[in-house]
Formats: C-alpha cells, sequence, structure tokens
C-alpha cells in the first residue's frame, strides 16, 4: 500500500490487543515466519524514493502510517529510529502517522531538536479497553506532540474516553474490530458509546471496520471479508467529522506550504461506501480493482 512506511518488522507482544496480533497471524501463515523477529526493513527509505524524473514519490500533503508491522518505540528498534527521525524531518511537506502500544519510552526516544513536537508528525496511542486506555492516554496528554489521537483497535471491550477528551488535546479517533485467528468479538453498543462522546466534543470519529466478530441488537455476526467489514462499518453511518486537523507543513527549503498545493487524495468508486474513508490517504491508482 502506497500509504504505509514500515522501516523496520516485527514486534513483541505486550497487553491484550497482542494476543490476536494480525501482524504475526498473516507472517505464519504467509511466510511462516515468526512475528517476533524483529529487522531493519529493505523499505527503510522509502519516503525519501524518488520517480524516475527525480520527484519524491510521496506527494506534499499526504499521509504516511508508519510501523504498521511493528511499533515505533520498540526497544529493538532504539539503533535505527534516529535515522528515521531524520527522514521524517527531511520530509517535513509530508503527515507520519505514528502509533504505539509503549507511550512511556517515548520521552527517551525523541531527536534532540524535538522541542514541543514536529509540525508534521500525529501521535497515537492505542487503547483496546479501558484499562489500556487509562494506562497510556496520560501519557498521550503529557507528550510534546503537535497532534494527538487515540487508536481503539482491536476494540475487544467498552471503554469511555470523556475526561480526556475533555481537554481539547485529542483531534481524532479510530475504531476498528479484531480480525483472523481468534477474533475476539466487537459491540456495536460500544462503538455508539464511543461516538457519541466524540460527536460531544467535536472529535473526528471513524468506524473502520466492524471485525470478524460483531455484536449488534444482540445478534452476532461472522463476517471475514475485511471489504465486507468496512462496507458494513460505513453503512452504520457512525463516521464523524470533527473540528478540522491543521497542520504546518512546510517544502525542502523550509517555506510553509498552503493548502493548494498539497496531494489531493484520489478516490475510486470502491472508496465510497469504504468504512475508513474519512481518515484515508486516497488510492495509489494501482488498477488492481479496475482488473
Amino acid at each position: 500500500m502506497h500509504d504505509i512506511w514500515n522501516p523496520w518488522h516485527g514486534c513483541k507482544k505486550i497487553s491484550e490487543g497482542c494476543q490476536n496480533c494480525y501482524m504475526y497471524y498473516l507472517d505464519k501463515v504467509r511466510a511462516g515466519k515468526d512475528g517476533s523477529n524483529i529487522y531493519k526493513t529493505k523499505n527503510f527509505n522509502y519516503p525519501l524514493s524518488k520517480d524516475r524524473r527525480g520527484m519524491y514519490k510521496i506527494k506534499p500533503g499526504e499521509q504516511i502510517r508508519v510501523c504498521m508491522n511493528s511499533d515505533f518505540f520498540l526497544p529493538e528498534a532504539d539503533l535505527w529510529r534516529d535515522s528515521a527521525w531524520e527522514i521524517i524531518k527531511k520530509r517535513s511537506d509530508v503527515k507520519f502517522f505514528l502509533l504505539t502500544k509503549r507511550p512511556e519510552r517515548v520521552t527517551n526516544c525523541l531527536p534532540k531538536d524535538w522541542n514541543d513536537g514536529y509540525e508534521n508528525v500525529f501521535f497515537n496511542v492505542t487503547c483496546e479497553n479501558q484499562k489500556r486506555a487509562d494506562e497510556r492516554i496520560p501519557y498521550l496528554l503529557k507528550l510534546p506532540f503537535k497532534h494527538k489521537g487515540i487508536m481503539c483497535a482491536p476494540f475487544i471491550s467498552e471503554v469511555s474516553i470523556e475526561k480526556y477528551l475533555k481537554t481539547g488535546k485529542i483531534e481524532q479517533v479510530i475504531v476498528g474490530g479484531e480480525n483472523y485467528g481468534g477474533s475476539r468479538i466487537c459491540n456495536y453498543d460500544w462503538v455508539k458509546k464511543l461516538r457519541e462522546e466524540c460527536v460531544k466534543y467535536n472529535v473526528t470519529f471513524c468506524f473502520i471496520e466492524t471485525g470478524t466478530k460483531f455484536l449488534k441488537d444482540g445478534k452476532l455476526y461472522t463476517i471475514p471479508s475485511k471489504e465486507v467489514q468496512s462496507r458494513m462499518a460505513y453503512l452504520s453511518k457512525m463516521n464523524y467529522q470533527g473540528r478540522e486537523i491543521e497542520y504546518k507543513l512546510f517544502d525542502l527549503f523550509g517555506n510553509v506550504l498552503v493548502k493548494e498545493w498539497l496531494y489531493t487524495p484520489t478516490f475510486k468508486a470502491r472508496c465510497n461506501t469504504c468504512g475508513g474513508k474519512l481518515i484515508c490517504n486516497g488510492c495509489s491508482n494501482c488498477g488492481k480493482c479496475e482488473k
């Protein structure tokens, strides 16, 4: 996928949300590999890659999701993180979406020139249940980042975050059920309650997928297809566009980029019923959906 940058691969399980980790599952099924094996990838410099014209493949204004097969603040990645920060700093025209289950490590993992944060970094913590929400969100609120969000995925039990939303520091909440082997139930009532809290504080709420096991109105649905899960999430009409997230992006010369110069996402017909469209970077025009 064109909006994902995995500078390293592999992770260590540390909480309830890791129990049925999709990365572990896919590594085993697709390649017979152990997901706990952590290594630097050949794609490490992806944000700096250029096309034949010498232009960056990732355009100014695009959002890149980082370490979707790992954790950016993993201890085993300490040797590589400074170089990754340098890439993020160099591409000050691109938005980088960071997600972690290890916010307690962040302070000691920031670059020396961090100060109150890079303008192009959106920092998120995973909150799969109330225990982890109350453990991780206080770190999120205290850490020096310009943009902050919460991801409840896999959403495996009811979570209330109203006391954190009222601080005004949270800009986005993403929710998604669990997939693949051993998937646990995602209850629609939990989704609705969390949405109500976000709407109350005008925070963007995105229900990206139901997960394989979805409980709605007392009936348990089994939905193996992720495409169908996403469509069902979209049809629920749970997504809510809250206050605008305003980034200050810069070109390579330090000039602020105006909106008219930034990447505009392209969406195909199938994208219009996707639960994740609200927060998506758009289609890469690879042509696969047209074959």
